[in-house]
């Protein structure tokens, strides 16, 4: 056989003990912080929503089929129409759950993050330390003597910065 045979190439490779499959960069891949924080996320984000729906299914449901007659399961509740049955409890227990988390999200995690991001740019006060190219209008730093992304050369800041330092 040649050596442009297909089977005897790949007969060759699998034989070689040198030759292994490297998986470095896809370790360092998945061992960087935001695919490992993402992972965690949804761990937790699965886990905190089999939590609220036992939360409605055990404790709020049973509340409001109090007054309906029927406060045992509330899910299986329905309607029924030309022989097609519409769930609404189901319908409804799914509605409450989604309405729980979304208010849980909003409070716990949008709310503290908005305030964060807002104290932390106010506090850095970053829009005096920036000015825009003239050329390809990208934020570069103040005292910058050429733009970082149109290599374009620019003007030297002018003695005493401060008297003319954007605001």
């Amino acid at each position: 056989m040649s050596d442009h045979d297909p089977l005897e190439r790949i007969e060759h490779l699998v034989r070689s003990s040198t030759r292994r499959l490297d998986l470095t960069g896809f370790r360092s891949f998945i061992l960087r912080g935001n695919v490992v924080d993402l992972a965690v996320g949804i761990v937790i984000g699965t886990a905190f929503t089999a939590i609220v729906k036992s939360l409605v299914n055990d404790f709020i449901t049973p509340l409001v089929g109090i007054p309906l007659g029927h406060a045992s399961d509330f899910s299986t509740r329905y309607w029924q129409v030309g022989g097609s049955k519409f769930l609404y409890g189901d319908f409804l227990n799914s509605m409450v759950s989604f309405v729980l988390i979304g208010i849980v999200v909003y409070y716990f995690v949008v709310r503290p993050m908005t305030h964060l991001l807002t104290r932390f740019k106010s506090s850095t006060g970053t829009e005096s330390e920036t000015k825009i190219c003239p050329e390809c209008r990208s934020s570069i730093p103040y005292d910058a003597t050429r733009c970082a992304f149109c290599t374009v050369v620019l003007p030297p800041a002018p003695a005493g910065s401060e008297d003319s330092h954007p605001v």
